[in-house]
């Protein structure tokens, strides 16, 4: 993670666009918050929106805003993204699920730093530092027609990859004190680390959930803790921990769909859209699981 926040530094203070890609789960939006705080608006709003989250038809809403009567349900005037951060900072998770129409809207604020609500007929200006982030390969999104090739070139002036936790391995026992620290507090527990097989069992998990699903992780073994230590059981990762040897007839549903799901991330790099169509399910399907089981 050294060349990672080397280029933090780097970027912090320059006041261009940032494109932040990796896997689902690897602590994209914390260094698009670090960027912002030590970037010159960092006394500007900062706000975030996950581009996927969002139903296709609202997102243009959400960014821009829209008039009263614009569509059915438009019952009043709402300000969008854009004019809500005006001077500070728009942070756009998973922009490789903007539909076309919104991404020639986006390509001209951009450009230009103008934009009009849904509805509307009036430009307004707005200065906004964009930084976006993305799982999915933009390069190749490009390629099938699906993501703006100029726009891609607006969006990563600078680009910082981010790699998934089980290549930087070094980093999980870090994270983990880290996290334990933090929830200990929180729920105020007297918790001192982890026992040997739980420590064992972190560092052998695959965690297709990344630096977000260890979060989920740790919280779960501070919680589920009696004494002071955490254990193996308490983590909550007998199912999908490498190596398993778990049948499928002694498991709970609950550990059969969340293995299913890790394995299906880990099969597809963490990409929630090709792991979503793999498992037949919708986008906002998958990332109510991803939610349910602590990998969102």
């Amino acid at each position: 993670m050294r060349e990672v926040y080397k280029a933090i530094g780097r970027v912090a203070g320059q006041d261009v666009a940032v494109l932040i890609t990796g896997e689902s789960g690897t602590g994209k939006e914390l260094v698009a918050r670090a960027i912002y705080q030590h970037g010159p608006r960092a006394q500007a709003p900062f706000l975030a929106l996950n581009c996927a989250a969002i139903p296709e038809n609202l997102l243009e809403s959400e960014l821009f805003g829209h008039e009263k009567g614009a569509f059915t349900g438009a019952d009043r005037r709402r300000i969008g993204k854009f004019e809500q951060c005006n001077g500070g900072t728009l942070f756009l998770d998973e922009i490789g699920d903007m539909p076309p129409a919104t991404q020639a809207k986006m390509l001209r604020v951009l450009e230009v730093g103008e934009m009009e609500r849904v509805g509307s007929s009036k430009t307004k200006r707005v200065d906004v530092r964009v930084i976006s982030a993305t799982n999915a390969h933009l390069d190749e999104e490009v390629q099938g027609g699906r993501f703006r090739q100029d726009l891609l070139f607006r969006l990563n002036t600078i680009e910082i990859h981010l790699p998934p936790l089980r290549e930087r391995r070094e980093d999980i026992d870090l994270l983990a004190q880290h996290f334990l620290r933090g929830y200990a507090q929180r729920y105020r527990k007297t918790i001192t680390g982890f026992d040997t097989v739980a420590t064992q069992m972190l560092h052998e998990h695959p965690w297709p959930g990344n630096v977000r699903e260890l979060d989920h992780s740790i919280e779960r073994g501070v919680l589920l803790a009696t004494g002071s230590q955490v254990r193996a059981a308490d983590l909550g990762l007998r199912a999908a921990a490498a190596g398993s040897t778990a049948k499928l007839e002694e498991m709970s549903l609950d550990d059969v769909e969340h293995h299913l799901i890790q394995r299906t991330l880990a099969r597809y790099d963490g990409n929630v859209s090709q792991a979503a169509k793999a498992l037949g399910l919708s986008r906002s399907a998958m990332y109510r699981r991803l939610q349910k089981h602590g990998l969102e």
